[in-house]
């Protein structure tokens, strides 16, 4: 099944958003002192592994395959993080920019699904994967602890922008306002967890 019209981001901030996550693999790969071809492909797997997977998932052609700027930004991407000071790129700066597309990409991926005829609760699953799963394959080829497996607030920032798109499509709310109120969802939840330290609880219940 392939709609009429599938719901896409302005394709320069499309782009800067898959650079963002590109970025952060490609950083990774940095301070793992690794070559440029493994920082190329941490950019590569960052940038696109969840809209990938996504797309995958609900049987729909893989973006970045029938995009021709995504590998190239990409690729660029971990040309910069090469020739330039790892100190220039992390901190602060880096965490919201990656908080802003964290939420982006939660909206386009649960309304991709959506309109791929996807049912709510798997839809909003979608949303997550695209957000998140770039991350955890890039945490899991570096062998170190995955978004997933830290209590740090950032896969529920995403569920939180995704369940509010399915939400709204469900009431049958214009679209555009209930994205961008999403997304805002999303990026205000993250930036909590960034300013405040906001994380979830563990488990703590004692055997017997």
């Amino acid at each position: 099944m392939t709609p009429a019209v599938l719901p896409t981001l302005p394709p320069l901030l499309d782009l800067a958003g898959t650079a963002v996550f590109a970025l952060s693999g490609a950083l990774l790969a940095a301070r793992l002192k690794q070559t440029f071809v493994t920082m190329t492909f941490f950019a590569l797997i960052t940038g696109v592994g969840g809209g990938t997977v996504r797309d995958l998932l609900i049987g729909a052609p893989v973006f970045w395959v029938r995009d021709p700027w995504v590998a190239p930004v990409c690729l660029g991407t971990a040309l910069l993080a090469w020739f330039t000071p790892r100190s220039w790129w992390e901190g602060l700066l880096l965490e919201w920019a990656d908080a802003l597309g964290l939420a982006a990409y939660a909206v386009l991926g649960t309304a991709k699904a959506l309109a791929f005829g996807v049912a709510p609760v798997p839809a909003m699953m979608m949303g997550v994967i695209t957000g998140c799963v770039g991350g955890v394959i890039r945490d899991v080829l570096a062998a170190r602890p995955s978004i997933i497996m830290r209590p740090e607030i950032y896969v529920t920032a995403a569920a939180l922008t995704s369940a509010l798109v399915v939400a709204g499509s469900m009431a049958d709310l214009p679209r555009p306002p209930v994205w961008i109120a999403a997304a805002l969802a999303g990026f205000a939840l993250r930036g909590l967890a960034i300013t405040r330290g906001l994380a979830l609880p563990s488990y703590k219940r004692s055997e017997g």
